[in-house]
């Protein structure tokens, strides 16, 4: 033993606590866990690698942290006695002086000596009872084993033998401690770095350039890899004290393809070549001597059938996920996946493993907690598993080599049991079928990220960002600059790590044509058979079919119809005696515009433009053309209404509580409302959702919890309101209305109270009733928040399982701004950034914003916008307009430290085409620098001011545009406007720096220049 072997003694006796706390805890309540032993024998013998990590040594590394070979342990419920050699016992000293008494008995070289010692060992086993714990599967070797099992064996008939494993998995080994979770996840992380960020890029070079290699070579290549400290240091994921010499193999690497698999924890990689089709990978890492393992399925040129039985097995993976929870039996979770395997591909029941996983930590696979059909233990929060899904030896119908004609599959992850679902500590290695598949057979040119970075991407401005208030004298605070210093350089930090999430997201992809998703063309078919025709056809008269969205025409003595989808327009025009009824179609290259172009399947086919045709009967085509106009309109109102129902998912049914009466909250009012009167309905909470009932007519509202994406209490402090307000995941239809926020309020006014026949009312008038009339709205006001704060805990309560959680706005850090039309107050809460006041209702989730960006950020201004960018670069971003410039710092503040990384310009820019531009080439996007080109234009303040106009800034005419929309839309008076304007000639003026003077005379001389001279100017300004 090395001299630095330093035992951690808090460590030592705070497991060896809670071990004995089990112990006793068993004995008292009679349970069968130990057995009924009085003591426990645990014996090392010589270091083995073949059984390394058995429950012996186990027990050694949970209490000491090492291993320490040629050693007993005998525990007893009142004392622990430790025999060992000389140099050992050293090291174990400092564990005499603690709660639980622990002697140490140290043996020498002399036999005699030895065995006195282990005879002593053998007496306080006897007189402890008559049953001892041991562990009869571990195998112990060497003379120090084997002189204890020859004398142990003299005392056999006296003492009955208990096999203490399980005992030890449940009150050791099974829950565990936040450093060895902590030890567990890293060993995960490193594990998914090395599969994703490692073997995936050899794995795909190799059958890329069709180089052979045994399956052995590429375990060697990965086994060698684990000594590349560079390599770990480099992964995202690790923590920064991560240690890469305290990583060691668990299991594998195991690489297997070409028909042969073998799913065992047991299996090793043979001499065959690495064979594109179904690859399995699985490798171990142990970090700390605690193990983690990972395992994944790569589909290389798969068959449709592959492709299936994946697809099928991520759902059974997905299923058993939900079930992994506090209090969840472990024979549960493998007859979930058996059950959905039987009731969907019952042909594949033979095929599925016989269990699913086991518990890991110090013990690669614990035996006494494998997820199969027989284990009755519960699990329990804290605890950690890898689980295994599997298929094996599946016969493929259609395989494109006969060798490769049986195949298996399995997803493997190291998971830990939370109090309401798993943590999957391997999910950074994809699973989903985008990251396990790979197509070489159709291969195409990779389109290499152009180089050449966007023209103009912001023109240099000269304005320096704006302070506080917009005289130096007015600011009402100064700004901290050691604060503002460490909030620059952590957002250089979170604009560096976008950057690297962004070439990393879209490595490989190819981005949308125009940075739009391009519009798939629908067949549509007016009739299958001639005699669906209507009867009137037979007239040869231009026929309008309300019921088949048909115009039939008549064209050559034949009736031909055309569908309302073909159609552009109709128009009626007259010339002489004659009416004329004009007829467009859509067709290619005509130019319809952004809103209505329309796909075509082919566009080299031959189209019909339009046609004419001609009538005495004016009236008639005059009503043909009116009703195809009117049919329309309708296929467009039910294009529109069908896109707008596409997010609209049918729920789930309700369970309703039926053994006891549901928790309710009675006189709250619904927003939306339903339709009808207002009137206050109540609120229940049932087994898997709220429901709303209203009281006219039986109409209820259902929100399931696995619906809900945030639940809100907003208190009626400084509000005429208390709120619970659900965000939903997806739309539901309130009535005829779609809506993904549903709030349930009351009011908090004295109009809700009564104060008739109060006699005190008549006799006392002045301060002292207002005084307590105030007194007495606040207590209305606080017993309102009691009671909607405490029925919002309780729906958190209901719908724990599917992560519901109650979340407060912050309204100390809230800001004023206009997201929709109103003013109005914008606060943050944990999660997301919200408006609940007033609907529309405002609410952005903090996790999916991609970047902010800060407009109109310039000296002279006191208002600034907030723009927010999403993940999600197909959804618009959202504006939140005329925030106070006295908010900016506060804005700042909040998100750097919600890790939101923003930028700032004195601009508003074009963001449609800046989005564009991003969703047209996002990897290319990010490659050019991706958002630093927002922080360029804010930090260039010295450069000269560039005539030529941005790509991405808004133009005069389209500034000027949204200006008069927003007008015609405002609800604020004039002198607000008044203001802005204002605003707007003060900034002009003082970024110009020219006076009026200067600015007539330029004025006069541009009047000159055009042929006009003042009497002619003054007649102009009036006009």
């Amino acid at each position: 033993m090395a001299e630095e072997i330093v035992i951690d003694k808090n460590n030592f006796f705070n497991r060896l606590s809670s071990f004995y706390s089990a112990w006793k805890a068993d004995r008292r309540s009679g349970n069968s866990v130990f057995g009924g032993v009085g003591s426990i024998v645990i014996v090392m013998g010589k270091t083995d690698e073949a059984n390394s990590f058995q429950k012996s040594n186990a027990m050694h590394f949970w209490l000491l942290g090492y291993e320490f070979p040629a050693t007993l342990f005998v525990f007893t419920i009142d004392a622990v006695y430790v025999v060992t050699t000389a140099k050992k016992a050293k090291h174990l000293e400092p564990l005499k002086a603690g709660k639980i008494p622990v002697e140490i008995l140290v043996t020498t070289k002399d036999a005699e000596q030895k065995t006195k010692i282990f005879e002593q060992c053998l007496d306080i086993i006897k007189n402890a009872g008559k049953k001892v714990g041991t562990l009869p599967k571990d195998a112990a070797s060497g003379p120090f084993a084997d002189e204890w099992k020859r004398l142990f064996g003299d005392i056999s008939k006296d003492v009955e033998e208990v096999d203490i494993a399980p005992a030890l998995s449940s009150a050791a080994f099974s829950v565990k401690g936040q450093e060895e979770l902590v030890c567990i996840r890293n060993a995960a992380r490193a594990c998914s770095g090395l599969m994703s960020e490692y073997f995936v890029d050899e794995m795909s070079q190799l059958l890329d350039e069709e180089r052979k290699m045994t399956h052995k070579a590429l375990s060697s290549k990965i086994d060698a890899k684990i000594d590349d400290a560079k390599f770990f240091n480099k992964l995202a994921k690790l923590p920064s004290d991560f240690d890469p010499q305290q990583i060691d193999w668990a299991y594998g690497p195991v690489v297997q393809s070409g028909g042969k698999y073998d799913l065992k924890l047991t299996a090793t990689s043979d001499d065959n070549n690495l064979r594109a089709g179904i690859i399995i990978a699985g490798l171990g890492i142990r970090y700390k001597t605690y193990s983690s393992i990972i395992a994944r399925t790569y589909l290389v040129d798969p068959s449709k059938s592959q492709e299936s039985n994946y697809a099928f097995l991520l759902s059974v993976h997905e299923a058993v996920m939900k079930d992994i929870r506090d209090g969840a039996i472990a024979k549960d979770l493998y007859n979930k996946a058996l059950g959905i395997i039987r009731s969907k591909r019952p042909e594949l029941e033979k095929h599925f493993v016989k269990n699913i996983g086991a518990g890991i930590g110090i013990e690669l696979r614990d035996p006494n907690m494998v997820l199969n059909g027989k284990n009755t233990r519960p699990l329990k929060s804290g605890m950690t598993f890898y689980v295994s899904i599997g298929l094996v030896d599946v016969q493929d119908p259609e395989p494109k080599e006969k060798s490769n004609s049986v195949y298996s599959m399995v997803i493997t992850d190291t998971v830990r049991v939370g109090d309401t679902g798993a943590h999957i500590f391997t999910k950074d290695s994809g699973i989903d079928m985008d990251s396990v598949s790979f197509y070489f057979g159709d291969e195409e040119e990779e389109q290499k990220p152009s180089k050449e970075k966007t023209e103009s991407r912001s023109s240099a401005i000269a304005a320096k960002n704006i302070t506080k208030t917009k005289l130096r004298a007015e600011r009402p605070t100064q700004i901290n600059e050691g604060a503002e210093a460490r909030r620059r350089e952590h957002q250089k930090e979170l604009a560096a790590k976008k950057t690297k999430e962004g070439l990393e997201r879209f490595a490989g992809t190819t981005g949308d044509e125009n940075g739009t998703a391009q519009k798939k063309f629908k067949r549509f078919e007016s009739y299958k058979r001639d005699n669906q025709l209507p009867p009137k056809v037979k007239d040869l008269t231009v026929y309008v079919d309300h019921k088949a969205s048909t115009v039939i025409v008549p064209i050559m003595g034949r009736p031909v119809p055309f569908h309302i989808n073909t159609i552009k327009n109709a128009s009626k025009s007259d010339e002489g005696e004659y009416a004329y009824l004009r007829i467009n179609f859509l067709s290619p290259g005509q130019g319809v515009g952004r809103k209505d172009d329309q796909p075509f399947e082919d566009l080299s086919a031959h189209f019909l433009r339009n046609l004419t045709l001609r009538s005495k009967d004016n009236n008639r085509l005059a009503q043909v053309a009116q009703d195809i106009t009117e049919l329309r309109k309708t296929a467009l109102r039910r294009e529109q209404e069908k896109k707008e129902m596409e997010d609209v998912v049918e729920q789930d049914k309700l369970v309703e509580i039926r053994n006891r009466r549901p928790v309710k909250l009675p006189d709250v009012y619904l927003r939306p409302p339903l339709d009808g009167k207002r009137v206050p309905g109540e609120v229940e909470i049932h087994q898997n959702g709220l429901r709303y009932q209203s009281p006219f007519r039986n109409e209820h509202v259902d929100v399931l919890f696995s619906n809900v994406k945030h639940l809100f209490f907003q208190p009626c402090a400084h509000e005429m309101i208390v709120i619970i307000h659900v965000h939903l995941k997806t739309p539901i239809m309130i009535g005829k209305r779609k809506t993904k926020d549903v709030q349930f309020y009351r009011e908090a006014t004295d109009m809700q109270f009564d104060e008739t026949g109060n006699r005190r009312r008549k006799h006392r008038y002045g301060d002292e009733e207002e005084f307590e009339a105030e007194q007495e709205e606040r207590r209305r006001r606080a017993a309102l928040d009691r009671e909607f704060k405490a029925f919002a805990e309780k729906i958190s309560d209901a719908g724990k399982d599917e992560g519901v959680d109650v979340d407060i706005p912050f309204r100390e850090i809230g800001f004023n701004g206009v997201p929709n039309r109103s003013n109005v107050l914008i606060q943050p809460t944990t999660d997301a950034l919200v408006q609940l006041t007033e609907p529309p209702f405002l609410v952005i989730t903090l996790n999916e914003i991609e970047i902010a960006h800060l407009e109109r950020v310039q000296f002279g201004l006191k208002n600034f916008d907030l723009v927010f960018v999403f993940k999600d670069f197909h959804r618009p971003p959202v504006h939140i307009n005329t925030i106070p410039v006295e908010s900016l710092e506060g804005v700042k503040d909040w998100l750097d430290s919600v890790d939101i990384p923003f930028t700032e310009g004195p601009l508003n820019l074009n963001w449609t085409t800046i989005m564009k531009t991003v969703t047209s080439d996002p990897h290319g996007f990010f490659a050019d620098g991706g958002w630093s080109f927002l922080a360029a234009e804010s930090d260039s303040e010295d450069g000269d001011e560039s005539d030529e106009e941005s790509a991405f800034e808004l133009s005069e005419s389209e500034l000027n545009e949204s200006d008069e929309s927003s007008e015609d839309d405002s609800e604020f008076d004039d002198d607000a406007s008044a203001e802005a304007s204002e605003e707007d000639l003060s900034g002009e003026e003082e970024s110009e720096g020219e006076d009026w003077d200067e600015l007539e005379r330029k004025a006069k001389k541009k009047d000159r220049e055009g042929g006009l001279d003042d009497d002619d100017r003054g007649k102009k300004r009036k006009r």
